[in-house]
């Protein structure tokens, strides 16, 4: 079923009506027709190169003068990645939601320290499924949250909404698509995660927790989801998101691997530093996924014909084959989403494939050797 806003932009283009397509909009999943009435108003001029590693990678006081959080205006846009939400509300990416790679990349490394490769990695792989890649820009949400201070406008989609890419089902804090609220903070799974936090990490989240909770979730999902699915890429960024608190919402002066809950609810809920808060002591290159996995390892699948019956997916990528996950992404979600671009579109894509091997391949090492696939030619 198309987006409502996609039906929007259809029925404009039969009656011949003039309209501006958002720039941040995604082109993802349009039809051929909706796509010879968008593409040729738009033009791709490639982007500067991305940011550098940072010259200083102490921890140093991120909740600063020049970065202070502001609650939300009038069309603000918040989604499902609180670190993303958060550095918006500091003034680390445009207030708005609306953000370049070049500048996701910029704010990960200079508000939390994550490594610049790491940075590039996922703001490409992002972008690439969820950004317009002809305009370089992107919305970090698929709607002005149910918080802010105007109801959602249904004009306000796209973002980071690709269902079972980097948001998917088993979230820790937001509910599976299936049941029609993926995006908002949900009270309830929170609670879990300070019930498990109580129960495993004796009152912090940690590793520990992590791994009993990201298990939990799963199950949770393989028991109640009939359209359960954990194959790649959302199968590497569930274990990526339960580690991802400990690597980024601790105070960089704190070396325990214990994050304090009610700091936690201040990034999931608020979208907000703590006062005086450090960013991390050294450049994050996101540790910690590899033990939350170790803690109930399973492997690719999905519920297929109802609850309960989760089969396993030989054909999707898992922690033992990187190449493979670099495969999945261009042969099945890229080219899922751009199965036969034109154009500037193609030219665009091309270019952000090609960023995104690059980083991905700094990445694994060289010693991975993987091949760079072009889907749309060379």
């Amino acid at each position: 079923m198309l987006k409502p806003f996609f039906v929007q932009i259809a029925l404009l283009a039969l009656s011949g009506t003039a309209f501006a397509f958002p720039s941040h909009m995604s082109l993802a999943g349009l039809t051929r027709e909706q796509l010879d009435q968008v593409v040729p108003t738009l033009t791709f001029v490639p982007p500067p190169p991305p940011p550098g590693p940072l010259n200083d990678t102490s921890a140093k006081l991120v909740n600063d003068p020049a970065h202070p959080w502001m609650p939300l205006q009038p069309g603000d846009i918040r989604g499902v990645c609180p670190g993303l939400n958060t550095l918006a509300s500091h003034g680390y990416l445009p207030r708005n939601g609306i953000v370049t790679p070049n500048q996701i990349i910029s704010a990960v490394q200079d508000g939390f320290n994550m490594d610049n490769t790491i940075a590039r990695f996922l703001a490409y792989g992002t972008f690439l499924v969820d950004g317009n890649v002809i305009t370089n820009e992107m919305s970090i949400g698929s709607k002005t949250p149910a918080t802010g201070p105007d109801p959602p406008s249904p004009a306000i989609v796209g973002g980071l909404d690709t269902h079972a890419v980097f948001e998917g089902d088993a979230s820790m804090t937001r509910g599976d698509f299936f049941f029609g609220n993926n995006h908002d903070f949900n009270e309830t799974l929170f609670d879990q995660f300070v019930d498990f936090s109580n129960r495993f990490g004796a009152g912090k989240y940690n590793l520990t927790v992590a791994g009993e909770l990201r298990f939990q979730r799963i199950q949770q999902s393989i028991a109640t989801n009939p359209n359960f699915t954990f194959v790649s890429p959302r199968y590497f960024t569930a274990f990526g998101e339960s580690a991802f608190p400990i690597d980024f919402f601790i105070d960089g002066r704190n070396n325990d691997g214990q994050l304090d809950l009610d700091v936690a609810r201040g990034f999931f809920q608020d979208s907000r530093f703590p006062d005086g808060f450090f960013r991390a002591n050294h450049s994050v290159t996101g540790e910690g996924a590899d033990q939350v996995f170790a803690a109930h390892p399973i492997q690719p699948g999905r519920n297929v014909g109802g609850v309960n019956n989760y089969v396993l997916d030989p054909t999707s990528a898992d922690f033992s084959t990187p190449c493979l996950l670099y495969t999945n992404f261009v042969n099945q979600t890229i080219v899922g989403l751009y199965p036969d671009p034109t154009g500037d579109l193609r030219t665009a894509l091309n270019f952000y494939l090609n960023m995104f091997f690059e980083a991905f391949e700094v990445s694994e090492g060289a010693g991975a050797g993987c091949t760079q696939l072009f889907p749309y030619g060379q």
